[in-house]
């Protein structure tokens, strides 16, 4: 199932605000992320976050306690994940249509993922909105590795927006590792999930970013663990 929709995934910008060098027409911005509660890896808060564009101020969100009852597998996690995410873009399409985002930022990976099919290319093609991934740890696949040859590229990001490619050992570019704020020296990994070209997902991700993680990200985060603290006062996320 998974190499059937790994080839459905569209690497290349396929919408008119993407051509915009400051992405005129695009106003919404969506964000996912799931929390579990510590110790925890079956009950989570599925989170999704619409933020407005250029301005980055929450318009939507959608908090929702989940059971993951499927199996943790290495590299399968977005068939325990993307279900709920479409459930909640689904609840979002039926009472707010107009607030539908129109690229979603993943917490996790696209294209860089053992497969080539990470959780942003998994909602992406289901959902058939553009999305993008953003970790915020390096996952070591297909020849990328915390080698000192990393850490060296690492050092040499001297500003925001600068950032150096991911390239598997057959040569092929995954993503790119994003210094996404001048006071951030700690990058994080932009890959493709769908409908986007590499360039445009690490130049929006750059024009999301306050702080090191992209705000669509970084709210939703916030508002999960809050929504965690809250229900689960018992859980320390």
């Amino acid at each position: 199932e998974q190499r059937i929709l790994r080839q459905q995934v569209v690497q290349e910008d396929t919408e008119e605000w993407q051509r915009s060098p400051d992405f005129s027409s695009l106003k919404r911005v969506g964000g996912v992320d799931l929390s579990f509660i510590k110790g925890d890896d079956v009950n989570a808060c599925a989170q999704l976050v619409v933020l407005s564009y250029p301005d980055l101020e929450v318009l939507y969100e959608d908090s929702q306690m989940v059971s993951l009852t499927s199996a943790y597998i290495a590299g399968f996690l977005a068939f325990r994940e993307t279900p709920f995410l479409l459930e909640a873009l689904q609840r979002l399409e039926e009472t707010s249509p107009s607030l539908l985002p129109q690229v979603i930022l993943v917490d996790g990976n696209g294209l860089f993922h053992y497969r080539e099919f990470g959780l942003a290319c998994h909602l992406g093609v289901l959902s058939g909105l553009p999305c993008v991934g953003v970790a915020k740890n390096l996952l070591q696949v297909q020849g990328v590795a915390k080698s000192e040859e990393h850490q060296i590229q690492i050092a040499a990001l001297q500003h925001g927006g600068d950032t150096f490619p991911l390239i598997a050992a057959s040569g092929t570019v995954l993503g790119k590792a994003l210094r996404s704020s001048d006071s951030s020296t700690k990058p994080v990994y932009v890959s493709v999930g769908h409908k986007i070209s590499l360039d445009t997902a690490v130049r929006l991700t750059h024009a999301c970013c306050r702080y090191r993680v992209p705000e669509p990200i970084r709210q939703a985060d916030i508002l999960s663990r809050e929504y965690l603290r809250v229900h689960n006062p018992a859980s320390d996320t």
